[in-house]
């Protein structure tokens, strides 16, 4: 049935990279969105999203003629393109140097121009129209080379991108953690199991990302985060099963037993895992992104699917294989074979003697833990949040070169960066005088260069003199160097409104452009005022991201202190664990900004292009990710520490015993998902880069650093306190030796 099911959704679900989106998940309702759509529907006005930068020879450097644009060769290819443009229906208005010869389109050497369009229709009719035009607007072409930009064609590249990035990441990560996993079972068999249950959550996930794309939009980011994480969870749940049996196996059970043993207590604790993970990842749904709430929806399936995968097939799997799943041991001829034992203080692995140490010297020892992450945390006090645009793709991408050209030959703040400023019920005709007053205010701010509107064009708080306009072939102002760019703006002043045009002097999607959007929104104006752009888009989003922040952090901890609660009947232990997690967390979002924001080992991780800032939903999808797979960890070392205080009522041993039997299998599990990640921190999107780094470091430091030495110094210190519980009964995770606890915990030894 396995393999029929896999097959089946494997075949539905291979088709499912053409029914994902690449949008940024904003809401329609939030005030960016609202004044777009004003724009477009009363001016006319909105920004183009597919502009072509038309350029002499095939490279990226400077171009060597005087005037290329000019010559007969590029004028023939841009007049081309401007015809072709003008004949699709996909088209709302075009802007062309070759139909306007406005310096504003010309680059400043002279040496490239521009092709400005709006494709109209939602984010995604106008990505599948980019995606259907861009073969035609930039094939080959003898001496001239056609590079598209804006927000259609970032998202189209990103598609194809995350494809891409997505095979190579499966046949990057599924060999690599075979091997791995060799290694640890010794045996072919018994590393295929996992393999195969992660390769049959993938498929399932495929397949169900597909259909419900039929009636909501599904963003490729979150489908190839969460791909990878259902398989790498997979193998670690998988991981945890297989090694119980072969423990238990080990110390004399008959087959029947092992899996009955194993079922009740590692089953248990993969059960109690995949609930944590789902829980951590649903606390995504209470914020209104799509892209968040597709990480939320597509990463519980497969967490789900991961889970019933490893519950219900590995034990089919040992019931039918029996013996033979420790078979074909590939490194047998050089490795010697070890197998477990009871631990003891004489036969303790790495870990269990580290723990051990820690236990002699608890104070010191957490103290430079602590000190050593809060370092790692350190950066994340100088976080900058903004959005990513074009450089969030591959220096190598065509989109990212034609940003690279645009920033480098044009005025990019005019062209690509303006904030515009609707005033609604408003009358032009009788309130002109309001109108230039507030235009005066406008440009006069902190950060503003110049603004363009009806009544003129101001700079510093002077209106400037106006020049005579020169008609364009397309009927439109073909305006001078100062005044707004030809074509986008058919007219500043509508029958109830008017619109300003403002040109900042800082990037697109940064704290600085965030600001002057907040200003702008603060100012007394003559009307309703709604603000557009990207520094609007900014704030809309950080405003939304912290209005539902508190809430998700309190879902969060709640359902994580509740389910370690249940599992252990421990307080102390769960409050423990959520302030361990949480300190381990700040250390990841530390590293994540010394890497991503700052520009630093950028080569250590295939190389990107660092702007100064942290994307806003980064840290809120990596806080779900990472603290979900944190406490999976979590909650496997409590249930075996657990296991072995019911068995013992010997405090220091139980936490000697609980590391030294899962700490190796978590520093494997923990290895495994990182190669994993790996794949993923592989790919070309800056986006995909953080969430594998973000999530490699998490688990890598989780399950070493923490679970292996702060842990035991912490229970160390805390003492009896640790096993205090309030029932007088065992807990999930216990023996069934309800006689030897106490609801007191007085019984205890440390």
């Amino acid at each position: 049935m396995a393999a029929v099911f896999a097959g089946l959704a494997g075949w539905y679900g291979a088709a499912v990279h053409g029914d994902l989106s690449a949008g940024d998940g904003v809401p329609d309702w939030v005030e960016a969105r609202t004044a777009e759509k004003v724009l477009d529907r009363e001016f006319g006005a909105a920004p183009a999203n597919l502009v072509l930068v038309v350029r002499a020879g095939h490279g990226t450097g400077a171009v060597r003629d005087a005037l290329p644009v000019d010559g007969l060769a590029l004028t023939s290819v841009g007049e081309q393109i401007t015809r072709l443009l003008a004949g699709e229906p996909d088209v709302a208005h075009i802007q062309s140097y070759w139909a306007t010869r406005s310096p504003a389109l010309r680059s400043r050497d002279g040496g490239t121009a521009l092709v400005m369009a709006r494709l109209q229709g939602t984010e995604s009719q106008a990505t599948q129209a980019a995606q259907r035009l861009l073969p035609r607007l930039t094939r080959a072409r003898p001496g001239v080379r056609v590079l598209a930009h804006g927000e259609a064609v970032i998202r189209a590249a990103i598609l194809e991108q995350t494809r891409r990035d997505q095979i190579r990441g499966e046949l990057l990560a599924l060999p690599a953690t075979v091997v791995l996993l060799l290694i640890v079972f010794r045996s072919a068999v018994a590393a295929l199991l996992p393999a195969a249950v992660g390769a049959l959550a993938v498929a399932g996930t495929s397949a169900v990302v597909r259909a419900v794309s039929a009636w909501t939009e599904v963003s490729a980011y979150a489908y190839c985060i969460t791909t990878a994480l259902g398989f790498g969870l997979a193998v670690d749940f998988c991981l945890f099963l297989l090694s119980r049996y072969r423990e238990e196996t080990a110390a004399g059970a008959d087959k029947t037993a092992a899996l009955r043993t194993t079922l009740r207590t590692a089953g248990r604790a993969v059960l109690y895992s995949a609930g944590t993970v789902s829980l951590s990842l649903a606390a995504l749904l209470v914020f209104p992104n799509s892209l968040l709430r597709s990480v939320a929806w597509t990463g519980i399936t497969i967490v789900l699917l991961a889970a019933a995968g490893s519950l219900l097939l590995v034990p089919a799997a040992l019931a039918l294989l029996g013996a033979y799943v420790d078979g074909f041991d590939v490194f047998a001829c050089w490795r010697r074979r070890t197998e477990p034992g009871p631990a003891s203080r004489g036969n303790l692995g790495v870990w269990g003697r580290c723990a051990a140490r820690v236990l002699r010297a608890p104070a010191p020892v957490g103290v430079a833990v602590i000190a050593l992450l809060v370092v790692l945390a350190a950066p994340f006090a100088h976080v900058r949040f903004g959005l990513f645009d074009d450089r969030a793709l591959p220096p190598s991408e065509p989109s990212a070169i034609a940003g690279e050209v645009l920033r480098a030959d044009f005025d990019f703040p005019r062209l690509v960066n303006r904030t515009s400023v609707v005033l609604g019920d408003f009358d032009v005709r009788r309130r002109s005088a309001d109108l230039d007053a507030y235009a005066r205010t406008v440009s006069a701010q902190p950060g503003v260069r110049q603004v363009d509107t009806a009544t003129g064009t101001y700079r510093h708080g002077v209106r400037l003199p106006q020049p005579r306009a020169a008609t364009s072939p397309r009927g439109s102002a073909a305006a001078p160097a100062h005044g707004p760019v030809p074509g986008t703006v058919p007219h500043f002043a509508a029958e109830r409104g008017a619109w300003l045009a403002v040109t900042p002097n800082m990037e697109a999607y940064t704290p600085a452009a965030r600001d002057l959007v907040r200003t702008l929104r603060g100012l007394p104006a003559p009307g309703a005022v709604l603000v557009a752009g990207p520094g609007a888009m900014l704030a809309d989003v950080q405003d939304m991201l912290a209005g539902r922040i508190p809430l998700a952090a309190v879902l969060v901890a709640s359902t994580m202190l509740g389910l370690v609660l249940a599992l252990t009947r421990r307080p102390v232990l769960a409050l423990k664990a959520l302030v361990l997690n949480t300190l381990s967390l700040c250390a990841t979002f530390g590293v994540i900004v010394f890497v991503f924001q700052d520009g630093h080992l950028a080569s250590w991780v295939g190389g990107f292009t660092a702007t100064g800032s942290t994307d806003a939903l980064e840290p809120v999808l990596v806080f779900a990710l990472a603290f979900g797979l944190s406490m999976d960890y979590e909650i496997m070392l409590l249930a075996r520490i657990c296991e072995e205080y019911d068995r013992t009522l010997d405090g220091p041993a139980a936490i000697v015993s609980g590391i030294d039997r899962t700490a190796r299998l978590f520093t494997w599990a923990a290895l495994t998902f990182a190669v994993v990640m790996a794949a993923l921190a592989s790919s070309g999107l800056i986006l995909l880069k953080i969430a594998g780094v973000g999530l490699a470091v998490a688990v890598l430091m989780d399950a070493t650093v923490v679970r292996g030495v702060l842990v035991p110094a912490v229970m160390g210190l805390v003492g009896r306190a640790n096993w205090w519980t309030f029932r007088a009964r065992p807990g999930p995770c216990s023996s069934g030796r309800a006689d030897v606890r106490q609801a007191d915990g007085t019984h205890t030894n440390g």
